[in-house]
């Protein structure tokens, strides 16, 4: 058994945990990504990219030449559309991208390295948990990596977020989607779309959504996303959502065949913890996923690149400022996220919301904002306004929205 040291250790080389090891590399840390998959490995996911996700990217110096521009969303509910710009001035990117998570993962890992982190495939790494609490490096194999910060950064939870007992909330809600991709002569557009009007196939309305990603290399990604607040939840078949979905848009985006089989996953949307004594959960192993639209690739990059910053800046305070950056930063919006979603659980609110989501041009920018990740506790205007006070009110709701909810 060999005992090895670095400064940081990563276990996890998604977005988030490769925009940890940038940073930290490029500020002078040694670090170690360990991956538990082959290099190359394809990440389920929609492939879209926020303009705060771009934005992020950017601050990362990420070559996004391959990614495939969007200017904005389709919102689609029933027979209304609205299609809307980004902000061209707002606090991030104009614009946003849809980029397939094996050429986007590949291109942060390559970064990282180039950096100066270490890369580790095939292999899982295990936090070192010492009798007090305090993790002190992993082990990976027959060998121990000692570190003075240990980044979790392993997606939805499982074994390490057990042993750190930073699993998911158990009465929060979370979500579950399938993706796929298909040719469709579409693909060039600079558009994401969104159906906001799912149905299950008894006729009962999902709280979630369809979409049709264009990718920009003949495929678009198709998909469905749907939250555990919704009436049978646990019965619900995502392959025949899937399916429903695809045959209800097939003709208007001339749609071929699956290119493969379509892929589900998971979507935490909560964490009973995110930090401890020398470590730190980043991206959806700290729950930083938006209920409303199930998007976390922008706050995976985020949190991961706070948290080496603040690692370079003192190692010993790094992660409990860390946590209290990102509550600072996410967790207003995020708390009024879940409770939203118990509320559209309920059908007859859900039907009623949808229609006022686009109904006007000024709620259907604030939705915009919503879907594009774009808003924070602290944000301004009107949407600002909006979030604080659909917080306190929900907040006043909760309790009867999680005892009236419908059983999953």
């Amino acid at each position: 058994m060999g005992t090895r040291t670095r400064d940081v250790v990563v276990i996890g080389a998604g977005p988030a945990g490769a925009a940890a090891a940038i940073r930290a590399a490029r500020g002078g840390a040694s670090v170690t990504v360990f991956e538990k998959a082959a290099y190359g490995r394809d990440k389920v996911c929609g492939d879209g990219l926020t303009p705060r996700a771009v934005h992020a990217l950017n601050q990362l110096d990420i070559d996004m030449s391959d990614a495939h521009r969007i200017d904005g969303l389709r919102m689609i509910a029933n027979k209304t559309r609205r299609e809307l710009p980004w902000p061209a001035n707002g606090s991030f990117a104009p614009n946003g991208a849809v980029w397939p998570r094996r050429l986007l993962d590949a291109h942060l890992v390559a970064a990282a390295a180039d950096a100066g982190a270490e890369i580790i495939w095939k292999t899982e790494a295990t936090p070192i948990l010492q009798d007090d609490g305090r993790v002190t490096g992993v082990t990976a194999g027959p060998d121990k990596w000692h570190a003075a910060l240990t980044v979790v950064a392993t997606g939805a939870p499982g074994n390490v977020a057990r042993l750190l007992g930073a699993g998911r909330v158990d009465n929060e809600p979370h979500g579950l989607a399938i993706r796929s991709y298909a040719a469709s002569p579409r693909h060039a557009e600079r558009h994401l779309e969104a159906c906001l009007t799912l149905r299950d196939e008894s006729g009962t309305p999902i709280p979630g959504y369809g979409w049709m990603f264009p990718a920009g290399d003949g495929t678009v990604n198709i998909g469905v996303g749907a939250l555990s607040t919704m009436k049978g939840y646990r019965k619900l078949n995502l392959n025949r959502l899937i399916d429903s979905y695809r045959d209800l848009i097939r003709d208007e985006w001339e749609l071929g065949d699956y290119l493969e089989r379509p892929r589900a996953w998971r979507l935490p949307m909560s964490a009973q913890r995110r930090h401890g004594e020398g470590w730190v959960a980043i991206g959806d192993a700290a729950g930083l996923i938006n209920p409303m639209n199930g998007e976390g690739i922008d706050y995976g990059l985020e949190s991961g690149t706070l948290a080496a910053e603040l690692f370079l800046t003192d190692p010993a305070s790094a992660p409990a400022n860390y946590d209290r950056l990102i509550g600072e930063r996410f967790d207003a919006f995020l708390r009024t996220g879940r409770r939203f979603s118990f509320l559209i659980g309920h059908p007859f609110i859900l039907r009623s919301g949808l229609r006022m989501a686009v109904g006007t041009q000024t709620i259907a920018n604030i939705t915009l904002q919503v879907m594009g990740n774009l808003l924070d506790a602290d944000a301004p205007g009107a949407a600002g306004r909006v979030l604080r006070i659909a917080d306190r009110g929900l907040a006043l709701a909760d309790p009867l929205l999680r005892k009236t909810r419908a059983p999953a």
